[in-house]
């Protein structure tokens, strides 16, 4: 026997699936900016976290300190995929009764 929560879940599939489509597509065209080191670094990133852009000022460039350079880079990109990783979170809850129920869902996409 399926408790109240089961039930309600299965009664909804139909319209959960589309709403998780929807989000999905979202994302793809959703974009995250990070901006690192004063802004000498950014990474443009989809929803999903495909990366877009990297942009890397000039200036920073040093053949002498490439490990700067390096974590800026670093820096930049997981601060763009934590930010995709957190709009994801947030579009696919919402597309799911766990949202309206205050839950979070896991993540699993």
């Amino acid at each position: 026997m399926l408790n109240p929560i089961q039930k309600f879940l299965e009664s909804q599939v139909g319209a959960i699936q589309e709403n998780l489509q929807k989000a999905m597509q979202e994302l793809e065209t959703a974009i995250v900016e990070s901006s690192v080191g004063g802004g000498v670094v950014k990474c443009k990133m989809t929803g999903s976290g495909q990366l877009l852009e990297l942009k890397i000022d000039p200036t920073v460039v040093n053949p002498e300190d490439v490990e700067l350079l390096e974590d800026l880079v670093t820096a930049a990109f997981q601060d763009a995929l934590a930010k995709a990783a957190a709009l994801k979170r947030e579009k696919l809850t919402a597309a799911t009764p766990l949202g309206a129920m205050g839950m979070q869902m896991p993540d699993v996409f």
